[in-house]
C-alpha cells in the first residue's frame, strides 16, 4: 500500500472512529466522576409533567415506573402554599374515588373467604333497604349497574356534606328515590354504590371498614403512608387542598371525610400507590380468579373499582379521583409493567390529562406539551342568552347565571363554579372551568336560540335541555 492510499485509509477511519471514541470517552469520564448519563425518556417525562404547572394549574407529585426502573419520581409546586412547603414524593394527598378500587378488592377478598358472593342480592345484607332494591346485586354495586341515584346530586348535599355523617344518614339521601333504570340493564357511575359496599363489608365481617382496609391491604403491602382520612386526623407531611380562583389559587374547605368513607376518603402517596399496584398485579392481594374478576370490563368499560380498556392492543387499568382541593389519576398497563401516578392538591383536570401523556412518552410515542385553555373576553350583556336552568337527568340539573367574569354554574348538590368563555368551536359557544375537567358547549338552532347544551365532563358528553 503506497503512502497516498495509507493516508486515505486513515482519513476514512477517522470519519467513523473518532466520534465513537469521543462518545466512549465522555461516557467513561461521566462514570468516573459519578455523573449520570442523561436519559432522554426521563427528561421528557419531567418536561411533560412540568408543562402542566403553569400558574399552579398542577401542584402535586408524579411517579412513572416501568418494571424495576423508576423513570419519574418528583414533586411539583407547593404542598402548603402559605408556608412555602414544597411538594415531594413523601407528601400525602387525598385520592378521592381511587378509594373505590380498595373497597372492591376488600369485597372480592370476602368472597374468597366465603362470606359473600357478588351474585348475592344486597338486601340479604341490608334487610331494611327498600323493596325496589330487591334485584340489585353486590355485582351491580361493584360495576355501577344498580340504577341507584348518585347521592352527591341530592339538592341537600352541598350543605349536608360539611358535617360528620353516618352511612345510614347517607343512605337516607337516596333510599326513597326511584331507580334511574332497572338493575343490570345500564351503566351509570354512582358513589351510592360504593358507600353501600362499605356497609355490606362491615355487616358480613363485624369489623369497621377502616380496620379491614388496614389489616387486609395497607399493612401487608407496607403502605405506611396511606389510610382512611378523618376530620380530626393530624397527618404529617399532608398536602393542603386548593382550587383555582380569578386571582390564582385559594385554599378550599373540604367536606367531612365521613361522607367520602368507602367511596372516596383515602389518602396516600405516589410511592405507596406504586406498592399497591405492584401488590395487586403481583398476586399479593387477590387470587388470580379474583384479580381477573376485578379487571374484566363490563358495561361502561368498568370492572370492579377500575376502568378497563384497550390501548394499542394492551389492557389498560385506570381510575381517577376528585375531592375538594384534590384530583388524582393512576394508570397501570400490566403487560408492559408500566404504572403512572399523578396526585394533585389543586382542583382541576391536570392529573388525568398528564397521566395519559406520560404513558405515551413511556411507550415511546411523540406527545405535545400541555397548553392551558385561554379565556376569551365577552361582554356581560352577551351572556344573557346562556342564562337559564338546564336538565341533564332526573337527578342532575344546571342553574346558569351571568357574572362579570363569565358564567356561574350551579349543578345539583354541588358548589357554584366559575366558567370562562373559550370562544366558538365548530360554531358552538363553549365555556370551561379550571376547577375540573368540565366544559359546557351550547348548541344554537337555526334562529340562534339556545335551548340545548352539552356538559363535557372527564371525557363524557351529557346533553341538557333548557327548562
Amino acid at each position: 500500500m503506497n503512502s497516498s492510499k495509507i493516508r486515505d485509509f486513515l482519513n476514512r477511519i477517522s470519519i467513523y472512529l473518532l466520534p465513537a471514541i469521543c462518545v466512549m470517552y465522555c461516557a467513561t469520564a461521566l462514570a468516573q466522576t459519578g455523573a449520570a448519563v442523561p436519559d432522554p425518556t426521563k427528561e421528557r417525562l419531567d418536561e411533560v409533567a412540568s408543562s402542566f404547572t403553569e400558574d399552579n394549574a398542577f401542584m402535586g407529585a408524579v411517579l412513572v415506573a416501568k418494571g424495576a426502573d423508576i423513570l419519574l419520581d418528583k414533586g411539583y409546586g407547593k404542598a402548603v402554599v402559605e408556608w412555602n412547603i414544597p411538594n415531594s414524593p413523601d407528601a400525602k394527598f387525598r385520592i378521592g374515588s381511587m378509594t373505590k378500587q380498595f373497597t372492591a378488592a376488600l369485597v372480592l377478598l370476602e368472597q374468597e373467604e366465603g362470606k359473600l358472593s357478588v351474585d348475592d342480592p344486597i338486601r340479604k345484607y341490608l334487610p331494611d333497604a327498600p323493596a325496589a332494591w330487591d334485584k340489585i346485586t353486590i355485582g351491580d354495586l361493584l360495576h355501577h349497574t344498580s340504577g341507584l341515584p348518585n347521592f352527591i346530586f341530592d339538592k341537600r348535599f352541598f350543605e349536608w356534606r360539611m358535617v360528620a355523617r353516618t352511612p345510614v344518614e347517607e343512605m337516607d339521601l337516596f333510599k326513597d328515590k326511584p331507580l334511574n333504570f332497572a338493575p343490570g340493564t345500564q351503566w351509570e357511575y354512582s358513589n351510592s354504590n360504593y358507600m353501600l359496599l362499605g356497609m355490606i363489608l362491615e355487616k358480613v365481617t363485624g369489623r369497621r371498614y377502616v380496620d379491614l382496609l388496614q389489616e387486609h391491604i395497607l399493612a401487608p403491602l407496607g403502605m405506611k403512608d396511606s389510610g382512611l382520612d378523618d376530620d380530626d386526623l393530624i397527618l404529617p407531611e399532608r398536602a393542603e387542598g386548593y382550587q383555582p380562583d380569578s386571582k390564582g389559587i385559594v385554599p378550599v374547605r373540604s367536606q367531612s371525610m365521613s361522607v367520602g368513607w368507602s367511596t372516596g376518603a383515602m389518602y396516600s402517596t405516589t410511592r405507596d400507590l406504586l406498592r399497591w399496584e405492584r401488590g395487586l398485579f403481583g398476586a399479593k392481594v387477590l387470587s388470580a380468579s379474583s384479580l381477573k374478576q376485578m379487571t374484566t370490563a363490563t358495561m361502561g368499560n368498568y370492572g370492579c373499582g377500575v376502568f378497563v380498556s384497550s390501548k394499542d392492543d394492551m389492557e389498560v387499568v385506570e381510575h381517577g379521583g376528585s375531592i375538594e382541593g384534590f384530583n388524582s389519576y393512576m394508570i397501570d398497563v400490566p403487560s408492559r409493567d408500566i404504572v403512572v401516578i399523578a396526585l394533585s392538591n389543586v382542583s382541576g383536570d391536570a392529573p388525568d390529562k398528564m397521566a395519559a401523556k406520560l404513558l405515551d412518552v413511556t411507550l415511546g410515542k411523540t406527545v405535545t406539551l400541555a397548553k392551558q385553555r385561554v379565556a376569551v373576553p365577552i361582554a356581560k350583556a352577551a351572556l344573557s342568552k346562556f342564562v337559564g336552568d338546564y336538565a341533564i337527568s332526573a337527578q342532575l340539573s344546571l342553574n346558569i347565571t351571568a357574572s362579570d367574569e363569565g358564567l356561574i354554574v350551579l349543578a345539583t348538590g354541588q358548589p357554584p363554579l366559575q366558567f370562562s368563555y373559550e370562544g366558538e368551536i365548530n360554531g358552538h359557544p363553549q365555556f370551561f372551568t379550571r376547577a375540573m375537567d368540565a366544559q359546557i358547549e351550547f348548541i344554537p338552532n337555526a334562529t340562534d336560540h339556545l335551548s340545548t347544551l352539552v356538559l363535557h365532563l372527564s371525557g363524557s358528553a351529557m346533553p341538557g335541555k333548557r327548562q
